[in-house]
């Protein structure tokens, strides 16, 4: 969008398409999701409120909410997320729901400032933009770590190493908005 607002719902719809996708605080964060869901029963219920979670968030910012230190926040959620990962049990359905909430919450408010002061049709597109990528994109990586885990002895084990370094990731990008 070259940091204008979209003013027509198919501008609107692409930018919540591509926002998530672009923005790789916000993709490893969805790709988390998906990675701690598929260990759980219910994991499509609790991506769903993930994504319910983070479209809460975009409305907070485009109310004129304030959260303090968002980005921040988005960026420890990273961590969190990595470091749970890196359990040898999974966290418990609660508990990860409340960390989705969280995530998505703190994500969602980051998001939104790309969307504060444009019309309804582009807000709505945009909003229905962000929940169908980010349920693809968490559902995709629950499917797949399913999938690696039936078929690999060795998955547990990728799956802790790749929550390192999502909480490596975190941690640089939480170290950026200190400096910023």
């Amino acid at each position: 969008m070259g940091g204008r607002l979209p003013v027509t719902f198919i501008e609107g719809l692409l930018s919540g398409l591509g926002h998530p996708v672009i923005g790789l605080d916000h993709f490893a964060a969805v790709i988390v999701v998906g990675c701690l869901a598929a260990s759980l029963p219910r994991g499509a219920l609790l991506t769903a409120g993930f994504v319910i979670a983070m479209m809460g968030g975009v409305t907070l910012h485009v109310a004129q909410a304030t959260i303090p230190a968002g980005e921040a926040l988005a960026a420890l959620s990273v961590v969190a997320l990595g470091l749970v990962m890196l359990r040898a049990r999974p966290a418990s359905s609660t508990a990860a729901l409340g960390l989705f909430v969280l995530t998505g919450l703190f994500h969602g408010y980051a998001l939104g400032e790309s969307i504060v002061g444009a019309e309804p049709a582009p807000l709505y597109a945009y909003l229905a933009g962000l929940a169908i990528i980010q349920s693809l994109i968490a559902l995709g990586a629950m499917t797949a770590v399913r999938w690696l885990s039936a078929r690999d002895a060795f998955a547990p084990i990728g799956l802790r190493l790749a929550g390192a370094a999502i909480a490596g990731f975190g941690f640089a990008l939480f170290a950026q908005q200190l400096g910023a």
